[in-house]
């Protein structure tokens, strides 16, 4: 009995053995062994890892993508202006042993230096031109980061600026601005709505008076001529008038209508009876032929 128990005993502890000396790296770490306190072989790769119990260490660094948070700040811009300003940090190990013996706290120390730096960054900035400009401050921000993590074996993959604050009365000043900026362009879009309508109202009314002084006066003269009784004669003379100016045009045919042809006949009967009869009366003077009256179909 007493027998058994040691061979337990000693099956027990040779099982945590075992478990200290074989290491299971994973596919996303580093390795890095310790004899006695003090490094001394180079990182192991993934895999299975043997190490000397109670007189080596594994240190397992992960080398995946990792993600650090820092905290909103305040930060004042170069025209007095306090903005809170948060940020986010992409960084990945690239030496597992200068994390591990360059810094103690590598997320903290990174949270501390982005802080400093985002005040150096914003501080040269107007407020406008801080609002505006994200880009280059991820990329200044990352840049000095990524330089001064260099000699803790770490590589800053980007920085992301989050959300840029400024105090709450600016924010509500930018917001009626935008506001009185969108309806006054409303207001100049009706403006120029409504002034095309008077203007298109304004040239109509123009047509239409136009078109009722040209209707009242040749109604006017219409009547004029009804009302003074002309003769053939008359009409024939006011017709030679109208030709000549007609004739003195550049056109080189001139198209007669048929009531202008019947009056000239008329004329030139009257041309003959004076020929003939110079005392002839007024009274006895041929009447103008007739135009002829075209058959009915």
């Amino acid at each position: 009995m007493p027998e058994l128990v040691v061979i337990l005993v000693l099956g027990f502890f040779l099982l945590i053995l075992a478990a200290k000396a074989l290491q299971i790296i994973r596919p996303y770490e580093k390795g890095v062994v310790e004899t006695l306190g003090k490094y001394s072989a180079p990182p192991r790769d993934p895999g299975l890892a043997f190490v000397m119990p109670f007189f080596q260490t594994l240190i397992k660094v992960d080398t995946r993508e990792q993600v650090i948070d820092v905290p909103p700040q305040e930060v004042i811009t170069k025209d007095n202006a306090a903005v809170t300003v948060d940020a986010v940090i992409y960084f990945r190990v690239t030496d597992p042993v200068r994390v591990i013996y360059n810094i103690a706290n590598f997320q903290y120390a990174a949270v501390k230096l982005a802080q400093t730096n985002l005040r150096n960054i914003v501080g040269e900035m107007e407020l406008d031109q801080t609002l505006t400009s994200r880009e280059k401050i991820n990329s200044q921000l990352r840049q000095v980061l990524d330089e001064a993590t260099d000699e803790w074996g770490v590589k800053v993959v980007r920085v992301e600026i989050q959300k840029i604050e400024p105090p709450a009365d600016i924010t509500n000043a930018m917001s009626k601005q935008m506001k009185a900026e969108r309806e006054s362009q409303i207001l100049r879009a009706e403006g120029d709505r409504q002034g095309a309508v008077i203007r298109a109202e304004g040239q109509a009314q123009a047509v239409r008076t136009l078109a009722d002084a040209e209707k009242f006066r040749i109604e006017t003269v219409f009547n004029a001529i009804h009302a003074g009784n002309p003769d053939a004669g008359l009409v024939a003379i006011r017709s030679l008038e109208a030709l000549e100016k007609v004739a003195d045009g550049k056109a080189t045919k001139i198209f007669l209508p048929t009531e202008v042809g019947g009056a000239l006949a008329s004329l030139g009967a009257v041309a003959e009876v004076f020929r003939t009869n110079p005392q002839a009366p007024a009274a006895n003077l041929p009447a103008a032929p007739a135009r002829p009256v075209p058959p009915q179909a």
